[in-house]
């Protein structure tokens, strides 16, 4: 079976294939099929915008389909930004917003918050063409720092300080990130499930 990523993003991609190439004859991106459209993320959780993503790629290339959709809570703002991560600082309906706007909202949303938990959160659903639905769940636990620490990442890594790696994931590699990032556990929560189906 062939498995569509419904992303554009490189690192994703290489994440993904990197994890789940195994279990399918051959993997593609949107790019390589032509698809340009751009889904409109209706749902109210990370899980219903995966599945609208997932299931509206797999009825347009009628092939199995992974999409994931993931963002920052923050226990202090009501675990905003949320699914609103990438728009958060977003005026007059724009799509997205600027990293840099992002963040220095979120600054300052969190001045006079001592508490400074947060987490990021990942849905994965993989959509079959019959219908069939996995969907797994990846967070990771830290807090939002005072100010920017590193360069790497992009999004709010630079504000965010990693409990399982000690420090931001600004200040940490690809590899670092992605060994304990809420995208990679969800993945791997999935190569469990597909794994013990192959076996069965």
């Amino acid at each position: 079976m062939e498995l569509v990523i419904a992303s554009n993003n490189k690192n994703k991609i290489k994440e993904i294939t990197q994890i789940l190439g195994n279990f399918f004859e051959k993997l593609y991106s949107l790019q390589d099929l032509g698809i340009n459209i751009d889904v409109a993320e209706t749902g109210k959780t990370f899980y219903e915008n995966a599945l609208i993503k997932a299931r509206t790629i797999s009825e347009l290339t009628q092939k199995a389909v992974i999409a994931d959709d993931s963002g920052l809570e923050v226990y202090a703002l009501n675990f905003e930004p949320g699914i609103y991560s990438a728009r958060y600082a977003s005026v007059n309906g724009e799509a997205n917003s600027s990293d840099e706007k992002n963040n220095e909202l979120l600054l300052k949303n969190m001045e006079k918050n001592s508490n400074r938990k947060a987490r990021f959160v990942s849905s994965v659903v993989l959509y079959y063409p019959s219908g069939r639905i996995i969907a797994t769940n990846g967070i990771t636990e830290g807090e939002i720092l005072y100010e920017k620490k590193g360069a790497n990442g992009f999004g709010y890594d630079p504000l965010f300080y990693s409990y399982e790696l000690n420090k931001s994931f600004g200040e940490s590699t690809a590899k670092e990130k992605n060994l304990v990032s809420h995208r990679a556990k969800a993945l791997a929560q999935l190569k469990d499930i597909l794994s013990l189906e192959k076996n069965m």
